[in-house]
């Protein structure tokens, strides 16, 4: 049975969302502050996160970084602010998705669900890139001298699907449907802000990238 964590301070909508978890089989664990909802997550160990932005005190972007320094849970951001610039600093705070309110509760769902779905392909050969040795059927990265490379899940499923590409081009559409699981739901950004991020862990110069490469127009590639 599936745990979650709901950080959420409106009353309404966090006993709304329990009763709809606790009605799918989940196990729910809540919490109406950002500084509980830390608590919460160092004992009860969830498999996923729903992390609301307007928090008091700790904000939900503060909250989401401090469950990142130590876990790669999926985190789920909810938010009523859509501007582009809300949606990249929560991603950038580390959220593997970002969903906007008002928000149809299926849809919520289907979105927590598709990112407990989510495994990467461990049939993709070892590879390099640069000094890091990637293995995906370890699950890690390494760099020469045998030190991990920290990626989130989301990242390291990035890179292993765009590796699995074989050198071929993969639009966003295609990448939002790989690597979290669903495409009518997704929102482009969601694989910009995470390329981003991928490559200043993967590139010697990420504002000149050798390996993760943009095709105008196209989409990614990975070039190994």
């Amino acid at each position: 049975m599936p745990r979650i964590l709901i950080i959420e301070d409106d009353d309404h909508i966090r006993t709304a969302l329990r009763l709809m978890f606790e009605g799918k089989d989940f196990t729910v664990d809540d919490a109406s502050t950002g500084e509980v909802g830390v608590s919460l997550f160092q004992r009860m160990t969830p498999d996923i996160a729903i992390i609301d932005v307007m928090l008091p005190g700790m904000t939900g972007f503060e909250t989401c970084q401090t469950l990142r320094q130590s876990s790669d849970l999926p985190i789920v951001i909810v938010s009523a602010r859509d501007e582009t610039a809300d949606v990249v600093l929560g991603l950038e705070s580390g959220a593997d998705d970002y969903v906007t309110k008002p928000f149809i509760p299926e849809e919520l769902l289907a979105r927590v669900r598709a990112h407990l779905r989510r495994r990467p392909d461990k049939t993709t050969r070892a590879f390099k890139l640069g000094n890091l040795h990637v293995v995906p059927d370890e699950g890690v990265v390494r760099h020469d001298d045998g030190t991990e490379l920290h990626l989130t899940s989301t990242e390291f499923r990035l890179l292993i699907d765009l590796a699995s590409a074989d050198g071929r081009v993969l639009s966003r559409e295609d990448l939002l449907e790989r690597v979290w699981g669903y495409d009518y739901f997704g929102d482009s950004r969601l694989v910009d802000v995470h390329i981003r991020r991928l490559r200043t862990k993967i590139e010697p110069d990420p504002s000149n990238p050798n390996f993760l490469v943009t095709v105008r127009g196209a989409g990614y590639k990975l070039v190994l």
